[in-house]
């Protein structure tokens, strides 16, 4: 099983557009995902787990998606990017809250650039993007993980002021093992 590196971005005044101009003259929009959107980040997330090495992990159904995101009380939040019209990406997700800092945090799910659409800026729009909900919901900090092969994302993380969180690892207990855990 691969490990994910959890990271920390610092959380940098931004300004207010949601347009972004991308490199190579490409206009990058986002956009808050809406119902109609269920299919395409279905999609996306498989993407992303192909990407990952691992397509048989993603479960997550269209109606799974449908009444946990865009329900009277959502538990996610996801934002399209789209390049020139086209959908090119996504991130999905949530507020938790730290105790340590006794306020509101941004957990990065997803960051998914569609391959074609790599090396324009969306990336960057999207991650910036999150900043700036983040800072508007007076968060703490914004909070992901990246797998640990996955050198590209790493550096390009990095370069966007983020920092590996070396001294935390990450727990989880799901299917057989949740169950004996909950008796």
């Amino acid at each position: 099983m691969e490990s994910r590196i959890a990271l920390h971005l610092a959380l940098p005044g931004a300004g207010s557009s949601v347009c972004y101009e991308a490199v190579n003259t490409a206009t990058v929009s986002l956009r808050e995902a809406t119902r109609e959107d269920v299919g395409l980040i279905r999609q996306l997330i498989f993407e992303l787990a192909e990407y990952e090495r691992d397509p048989a992990a993603a479960l997550a159904t269209e109606e799974g998606l449908l009444r946990d995101g865009f329900s009277e009380t959502p538990v996610f939040r996801v934002v399209v990017a789209e390049c020139d019209a086209r959908p090119a990406g996504f991130a999905l997700y949530f507020f938790n809250y730290s105790t340590w800092q006794g306020r509101r945090g941004l957990y990065l799910e997803d960051l998914f650039v569609c391959p074609s659409f790599r090396g324009r800026g969306i990336g960057t729009a999207l991650i910036r993007h999150l900043a700036r909900i983040a800072l508007d919901a007076g968060c703490g900090r914004l909070v992901w993980q990246v797998l640990d092969w996955n050198e590209p994302s790493i550096r390009f993380y990095e370069s966007r002021g983020a920092r590996v969180v070396e001294e935390w690892l990450t727990m989880r207990v799901d299917g057989e093992q949740l169950r004996r855990l909950a008796e």
